[in-house]
């Protein structure tokens, strides 16, 4: 198992290109939440080094060769598999295909920090210390495979393979059962069905969400006035 560290560019050097970038390094929104209550797409990696910073962790799961049939033969490229997380509610699942390693595992970090999703965290019986396992039971499904995430006592652990095991610590879930059907050896599909089970935490309204939700204006209208007056580009000097 091949362990990446990351290099997080320093704040000044990141020129934002999209309206939430420039909000976020002006430091009009202050926590990650805030952009997934409104929903906001996010196409910048900064974003997430912002927020999460040192604390977001990545593994690779997988390094694999894939072929392509040709008439000069065979064009093998890599395809990477990696994960992210910072063990406290936040997790993404990135892949991506090159021609040279490094440049898989570095595009396959890119795109699992634009993955990241926040994790829903539950109780197994009473409500006592903070939460520790899924709040329900929820179902992810990649081709064949199918991953069941099920809630267990504190103390309990993990109980899963090492894809799943692995996704879980970096969600930040300390006790789980779990179950797995199809063809599980295919790492890619394992990984991606359960990455899709531990989004689906927030897909259930629970009583405990039922409270009537105080609606606010999103950034975007928030910070309109900013927004209009156009990104400051760095200027180019002569030498």
């Amino acid at each position: 198992m091949l362990f990446v560290t990351t290099f997080v560019y320093p704040h000044s050097q990141w020129v934002p290109v999209t309206k939430l970038g420039r909000l976020v390094k002006e430091l009009k929104i202050k926590r990650l939440e805030d952009i997934y209550l409104f929903s906001l797409p996010i196409k910048e990696c900064e974003i997430i080094d912002h927020f999460l910073g040192s604390a977001l962790k990545d593994e690779v799961l997988k390094i694999m060769p894939v072929q392509k049939q040709t008439r000069a033969g065979q064009r093998t490229r890599f395809k990477a598999f990696v994960a992210v997380g910072d063990s406290n509610g936040h997790v993404g699942l990135g892949v991506k295909c090159s021609k040279e390693v490094a440049t898989a595992i570095r595009g396959a970090i890119i795109n699992a920090k634009l993955s990241v999703v926040p994790v829903r965290r539950g109780y197994w019986g009473n409500r006592i210390g903070l939460p520790h396992t899924v709040p329900c039971k929820v179902t992810g499904k990649c081709g064949s495979t199918r991953v069941r995430l099920i809630p267990a006592p504190r103390g309990t652990g993990l109980v899963a393979a090492g894809v799943p095991k692995k996704l879980l610590q970096m969600a930040g879930i300390e006790d789980c059962y779990t179950s797995a059907t199809g063809q599980t050896a295919t790492l890619g599909n394992f990984a991606k069905a359960t990455f899709q089970a531990i989004c689906n935490t927030y897909a259930y309204l629970t009583p405990d969400m039922w409270t009537p939700t105080a609606f606010s204006k999103s950034p975007y209208q928030e910070f309109t006035d900013f927004l209009a007056k156009g990104a400051s580009l760095p200027v180019a000097h002569d030498a």
